[in-house]
């Protein structure tokens, strides 16, 4: 059974008008289960994830700004959000999500969390609605309790997984490989170790392409014992921001190809969605949707 880490808190509640769409961290397991595709059984609610973990990746200076409450104007700025108590337990909760997901995964093959994928935060900042990141600390642990030996980061978000690529980059037990906009946020890129930038308005048949080559090649070479999927939909070509034409079906076989290479590989992965920012809530939930229908459907 596919386990998906959910609480109410993921739908943390922002200033009227403000651009990231919160309301789908609700929308995306009530259609779910309202379809069949998941029951209650599935989800599971994580607890917050303790200080020593997560100053495994950021500094104690940092995390004590988040706890505190003590960012400064400019810092919340950065990250997009105001900081408010509820915002940081969120970011805790969600974090431990990721980890309990890699347990879990480990028993069925994939799991998933209905937020995460904070890619933008590093040591000691957040930005790009991001406050600390989930994949990075997850990965971190797993590596601390030797649960793993080589992980492999599959970031495919339209924006490059900037923290992660610098929170690892002296550390060749975890791989980061990012395929996003060449044009797109965050403008000043970090160098992953292996970056594959997309043209504006790269279409499915490019986007898919590019994919086949690379992924199938990393999983023979680097043979990761866990992976990571960062299941951004803000490659649709209907986001207000990704740049990309990359069609709902192209993003359904996105995630098909890389469940599928995971599976036969024999490599349990753990899946957050990342961003969407299409200007229909519904479109957004639809995109999120599908990656949790294919993970049932090849997962069972």
């Amino acid at each position: 059974m596919i386990k998906i880490a959910y609480d109410k808190i993921f739908a943390h509640t922002l200033p009227e008008g403000h651009r990231f769409p919160m309301l789908k961290y609700e929308l995306i397991p009530e259609q779910l289960m309202h379809e069949g595709t998941i029951t209650t059984a599935n989800i599971f609610t994580p607890a917050a994830c303790s200080e020593d973990v997560v100053l495994l990746t950021h500094d104690k200076a940092y995390l004590d700004k988040l706890l505190n409450q003590t960012l400064s104007a400019g810092e919340q700025r950065r990250i997009g959000f105001p900081q408010t108590p509820e915002l940081t337990q969120r970011e805790l909760m969600i974090t431990q999500g990721t980890i309990d997901c890699c347990f879990y995964a480990m028993e069925n093959g994939a799991a998933m969390n209905v937020a995460g994928g904070t890619h933008h935060a590093f040591a000691d900042r957040g930005e790009g609605f991001c406050l600390l990141n989930d994949m990075a600390i997850a990965s971190n642990y797993l590596l601390r309790q030797n649960l793993a030996g080589q992980i492999l980061i599959i970031d495919l978000d339209v924006h490059q997984g900037n923290g992660t690529a610098k929170l690892f980059e002296h550390n060749p037990r975890v791989f980061t490989f990012s395929m996003h906009g060449a044009h797109n946020y965050p403008f000043h890129k970090e160098h992953s170790d292996l970056d594959v930038p997309l043209a504006d308005n790269t279409d499915d048949e490019t986007y898919l392409a590019l994919l086949q080559t690379h992924l199938p090649k990393l999983l023979t070479d680097l043979k990761p014992d866990f992976a990571f999927f960062l299941s951004g939909v803000d490659i649709l070509n209907t986001d207000k921001y990704g740049k990309l034409k990359v069609s709902m079906e192209g993003c359904k076989q996105r995630d098909a190809i890389v469940f599928s290479l995971l599976k036969q590989h024999g490599i349990p992965v753990t899946v957050a969605m990342g961003g969407g920012y299409s200007p229909h809530i519904r479109t957004i939930v639809e995109a999120h949707c599908n990656t949790f229908r294919m993970a049932v459907n090849i997962y069972g």
